[in-house]
Order: structure tokens, then sequence, then C-alpha cells
């Protein structure tokens, strides 16, 4: 009958055009990277590079703090400011640059960051004394906040949920390489020429990286422009500070790298006296055990999928405590120890804490990524200062006591988010009946 024959044409196209939208948001999804498919080996290394460049600059200066003192006639705490205003700066204008790869993109943001950051880069072994010294890191700390909100935030529009967690780790692990050889080579140059060259070396490192990035690093397909209103970036800044959960990953991620930059800032002090008394080049070698940071940022994904993200927090925080309490100890081998536990607890908790901020954000991730990475550069900025100066205090236990107490309050505020979980976990079945 044609009545039945209509309605039966009508189901069928109904039903046709259900499934071809599914098709299409399926599709959609399919879209973004994933571990073996094409694309995501470019993008992984891309980044990676990224991050080797953005560690390498932003700390060139630590492990040649001794002879930055030496050069400029000025004391640890002084001389801690050309670590310090870079990182510094780089907490400041981190939301901002933020906001501006909201309006125009991850890729070009990160590109022009990187291209001002190496110019500067080039421009700093020439500095005449230490105020212009401090001013060029502060300019090149700016530049460089265009990189990390930026790129976990490509990450998290391009790359599959599941995926999203080893992905920031490989990002991570990339700045722990970059940290790495930059104080490695910075450490064996110095020793022949001097801190100069040494930083002109990590310069035209992070050039070649720069230009590699560019070039291997995918075009976005997941990006939609957004608003550059000041009072749209506010409601944005503000419900994400309203967040209980993304305070907490906030406060976490400054205080593990407030243990990570005292700790690192005056550990080349340390071995340059008595009783270690050890040359500049064996200083920097001893940043090897950043790689050890490399596999343990590299395997947060794992680690969270068995403990979860609370349980991956406490035994970070148990690990960077263990490494503390072990450097103490006035042997070679069991600071080395303690620097490589400090080193693993860090670059864990730190992956795990990042990339929990841009799982829990749904919109402006990239404000949500950039609160975290100010948050997390003021606890640097902080570390170097307050650990230098407790250095001069009461030497390294001086500065192992700044760490100790950094950790406890990671570990406390982690304790009050298991407890906020457990009673959300008894108010929801209370609001079933």
């Amino acid at each position: 009958m044609p009545s039945a024959s209509t309605g039966a044409s009508t189901t069928v196209g109904a039903t046709s055009s259900v499934t071809s939208s599914v098709r299409s948001s399926t599709a959609a999804v399919d879209s973004r990277l994933t571990p073996g498919g094409p694309g995501y080996r470019r993008m992984s290394f891309a980044l990676f590079l990224a991050g080797v460049a953005t560690f390498a600059l932003l700390y060139s200066t630590q492990a040649l703090l001794p002879l930055v003192s030496t050069d400029f006639g000025v004391s640890a705490s002084e001389a801690s400011w050309t670590v310090s205003a870079a990182t510094g700066a780089l907490a400041l204008f981190v939301l901002p640059m933020s906001a501006l790869s909201e309006r125009f993109g991850r890729r070009t943001l990160m590109t022009a960051s990187l291209a001002v950051a190496v110019t500067v880069g080039l421009l700093v072994p020439f500095a005449p004394s230490i105020g212009a010294l401090v001013a060029l890191r502060a300019v090149q700390g700016a530049a460089l906040a265009g990189l990390p909100a930026s790129a976990t935030a490509y990450l998290a529009e391009e790359v599959r949920p599941k995926a999203l967690i080893t992905a920031i780790g490989l990002f991570v692990a990339g700045n722990s390489v970059g940290g790495m050889s930059g104080r490695v080579i910075t450490g064996w140059v110095a020793q022949e020429w001097g801190w100069r060259v040494a930083v002109a070396a990590i310069g035209i490192i992070a050039v070649a990286c720069a230009v590699a990035f560019r070039m291997l690093l995918p075009a976005p397909k997941h990006f939609t422009p957004g608003s550059l209103r000041p009072r749209v970036l506010a409601r944005t800044v503000r419900d994400h500070l309203a967040n209980p959960l993304l305070r907490r990953l906030y406060a976490i991620g400054a205080l593990f790298m407030m243990v990570f930059g005292g700790v690192y800032t005056v550990i080349g002090y340390r071995l340059t006296e008595a009783p270690f008394s050890l040359p500049q080049g064996i200083i920097g070698s001893i940043f090897l055990v950043y790689l050890v940071g490399t596999v343990s940022a590299s395997t947060a994904g794992r680690l969270v999928a068995r403990l979860g993200r609370r349980g991956s927090l406490y035994l970070a925080g148990g690990t960077t405590t263990a490494g503390l309490l072990l450097s103490l100890v006035d042997s070679l081998p069991l600071v080395l120890l303690g620097l490589v536990l400090i080193t693993a607890g860090f670059f864990a908790g730190h992956a795990v804490a990042s990339s929990s901020v841009s799982h829990t954000a749904k919109q402006g991730r990239a404000q949500a990524s950039a609160l975290y990475q100010s948050a997390y550069y003021i606890g640097s900025s902080a570390g170097s200062t307050l650990g230098a100066v407790a250095f001069h205090a009461g030497g390294w236990a001086g500065t192992v006591a700044l760490g100790l107490f950094a950790v406890l309050g990671v570990v406390t505020i982690t304790l009050l988010g298991s407890h906020a979980a457990r009673a959300q976990a008894r108010h929801e079945p209370a609001l079933a009946h």
C-alpha cells in the first residue's frame, strides 16, 4: 500500500540519516591522533624537541651559577636570579600567551615563542653585567611562556583522551632531556671555555630544535579560535580557579617544582665545596640523572592506570622525600642516589598533575594549563631563590628542609583531595535516595 511504502521509506531514510550521522561523528573522533596512527610519531617528536629547547634555554645558567658568581663578583643568591628571572617571567606571561594561543592557534604561538627565545639565547653570552644578564633571561622566560600551556592544549585537542597522559608524559620527558643536556653540555664546555661559550652552545642547539619542531609538527585539525576579549578570559580563569580539583593540582605543581628548583639551583655550590670539591665538568655530568625523569614522566600513564591519580602522587612524594633525606649524607654515591630519587619523584608528580589538569578542564584548556604552568614556574622561581637563601643560612641541610616542607604540602593537599572525593561519594548516593 502507498501509505505503508511511504512509511517504510521514511523509516529507512531516517535510519540511514542517523547511521550517517553516527559514522560522521565517529570519523571526527577517530581523526584525533593515537599511538601507532599517522602523524602521532611526528607530533610526539616535534613536541619532544620543543620541550628540549624550552628547558635547555630556561635553565641554561643553572649549572653555571658558581662561574657566574665568580665572573661578576656576586653571591649565590644574586646569581640565582639568572634562573629566577626567567622562570618568574614565564609564570607571569604564560596566561596572556595562552589567550593569544586561543585566538591565533597553538602551533603559530609556539613557533613565534621559540623564535624569540632562541634569538635572545644568542644574545645572552654577550651580557656585560649581572643586571643585563638577568634582564635578558627575563625576556627569554617571557618568550618561552608561549610553549608549555599551548603544547598541552594542542595535545588535549589533537590526541585521543586515552592517549593524553602518555602524550603529555613524552612532552615532559623532552623537558627532562632538555634540562639534562643543557646542564651537561654547559658544564663541560664551561670548564674549557667559560660560561659564555657554554650558553652560546645551548642557544645554537635550541635553534636547531626550533627549526625541526616547526617542520615536523602536524597542522592542527581540531582547533577552534577563541575570543581575546578580557571579560571572556577573566570569566574562564575565574571558573578554573573556582574548581577545587584544579586548585589542588595547581598547588601540587608549584610545590613539586619548589623542591626541584631549590635542589638543582644549589647542588652545584654544594659539590664545588668540601668534601666533594668537584670540577665544573663533573658537576655538569651530575645532571645525567635527568634521564631518570625522562623515564618516570613517559611512564606516568601506566602509573596512573595502576595506582590512580592520588596514589601516583603519594608515590611521587614519597620518592622525593627519600631522595632529599639521602642527599644529606656526605657521600657522593648517596648524594647521586638522592638526586635520582628526587628527579624521578618530581617528573612523575609533574606529569600526573599536568595531565590531570588537561583532563579535568573541559573548556578553556589553554587557560587551565596556563594557570598550572604559572603556578609551576612560580614554584620554580621561589624554589631557586629560597633554596639559595636557605643554603646561605643553613648549608645543604637548609635547602633539604625547604624541600621537605614543600613535599609535606603535596601530601597534605593530596590527602585533602582524597577526603573530598570520599565525601562526594557518600553525598551522591544520599541524593539518589
